[in-house]
């Protein structure tokens, strides 16, 4: 028998049944799909606060509960004991993968994270100096027209081959972008080298492709970069239905190319609101400067008519700590050391947390730090310029957007994404 709610209209006292559909974890819903047809009015939820807009299996949250699950895998457990290429095998083919399988994957996309000569031409109509988002994002959708057959799919095969390439080709679109913002020659992918140890190359050899040698004789991209940049990958790699997604998914529903989905994707996560976060953070630290100025700022974020807000605390979905940034609290005291953190931006920081995790006013409010106020000084001890933080957000994004236009192109129930309006106007 199926659960129902019943809604009574207290103006005309009608009533209205709708059908309860359970989830497997998490909320029910109510099905409102027939509200309008029912009771010729409209439901208001302003930021779809309380709307789900699509059934999924791929990702799940538990905000209460700090809790993230892919494909039913925890968080701590993927970033833990599996890399990020596992962990883009895992959401594409809800499975993590045998080492024969991983083994093929990391090769099939090792050569596949090559461009065309003529997308290459794209880069140098933008002026050097801009953001590399804006190129990232003008790339991906030019690479349609490179593989404007992927707009039509018909099996298996070709969802993977579309994704697989748009996955291996991110990290080079986004190297070339940074190298032609800040007028350097693009330096193409080293097929001997892993995922994330590649993208790292390709951002900062020289044009011969050789690496720098620091005065121990040490190679300049250590193994520990690689696993902490691999680490912020998979914390990435997808997050239920945010912003970002939920465009790739509106835009998914016209029938659009899946790489100009992707597309917008990237131009939704620019904003500091969401992807672009990471960045704000680090200059709000750099703004605030030392440890002596960190009461000051604080006394401003509790001022209620200051416009003054910190960067870097609480969440949308959670009202606990982000699992995610418990990781990267870990790998950055893991790698306080051997990386050297910029102890200033780090005192300031540290000084920050450790108020906000004791002072009443963020507490009550469920302020905790979230991922991008770890993430940030991380990526500063990595030495990845500010521009590019927003674009490596884009790199371990990728799959889990191409994931959920998978999802969405599979499922035949879907609609145009088409939301309604209270209209105020004359």
């Amino acid at each position: 028998m199926k659960s129902t709610m019943t809604m009574t209209d207290n103006t005309t006292g009608k009533s209205y049944e709708f059908e309860i559909k359970d989830a497997t974890r998490g909320p029910s819903v109510v099905d409102i799909s027939s509200f309008y047809a029912q009771t010729g009015m409209f439901t208001f939820d302003n930021g779809y606060t309380s709307t789900a807009s699509c059934v999924s299996d791929i990702t799940f949250i538990d905000g209460a509960k700090g809790e993230l699950r892919y494909r039913g895998k925890p968080i701590e457990e993927l970033a833990k004991n599996h890399t990020y290429l596992e962990t883009c095998y895992l959401l594409l083919n809800s499975k993590l993968p045998n080492k024969e399988e991983l083994n093929a994957f990391d090769l099939e996309l090792r050569h596949r994270s090559f461009l065309h000569e003529g997308l290459k031409n794209l880069f140098l109509t933008f002026p050097s100096g801009g953001h590399p988002m804006a190129a990232l994002s003008a790339a991906t959708a030019t690479l349609s027209t490179f593989f404007y057959s992927h707009l039509n799919i018909n099996d298996e095969n070709e969802y993977q081959e579309m994704a697989r390439r748009i996955v291996a080709k991110m990290p080079t679109i986004a190297a070339f972008a940074y190298r032609h913002s800040i007028g350097a020659s693009f330096i193409q992918p080293d097929i001997t080298k892993s995922f994330t140890e590649n993208f790292l190359y390709m951002l900062r050899a020289y044009p011969n492709g050789h690496m720098h040698i620091d005065p121990e004789g040490e190679r300049v991209i250590k193994p520990i970069e690689v696993e902490a940049l691999d680490t912020i990958f998979t914390l990435h790699a997808d997050h239920e239905q945010n912003a970002s997604t939920s465009i790739v998914r509106g835009v998914a529903s016209t029938g659009a190319h899946p790489y100009v989905a992707i597309s917008s994707g990237i131009s939704a996560l620019w904003g500091r609101a969401h992807g672009g976060a990471n960045e704000s953070v680090i200059k709000q630290l750099e703004m605030i400067g030392s440890v002596d100025r960190v009461d000051e700022f604080i006394a401003r974020a509790k001022d209620p008519k200051d416009e003054f807000r910190l960067m870097g605390f609480g969440h949308r979905v959670y009202k606990n700590f982000d699992p995610r940034a418990k990781i990267l609290k870990g790998l950055q005291d893991k790698l306080k050391d051997e990386l050297n953190l910029d102890s200033n931006l780090m005192q300031i920081a540290n000084k920050i947390e450790e108020i906000a995790l004791s002072d009443e006013y963020f507490i009550s409010r469920k302020l905790y730090p979230n991922i991008d106020f770890y993430s940030g000084v991380i990526l500063t001890a990595l030495q990845i310029p500010k521009t590019m933080f927003t674009p490596i957000f884009v790199i371990g994004r990728t799959v889990g957007w191409i994931t959920q236009w998978i999802e969405f192109k599979k499922d035949k129930t879907t609609k145009i994404a088409r939301p309604r309006q209270l209209y105020l106007g004359k």
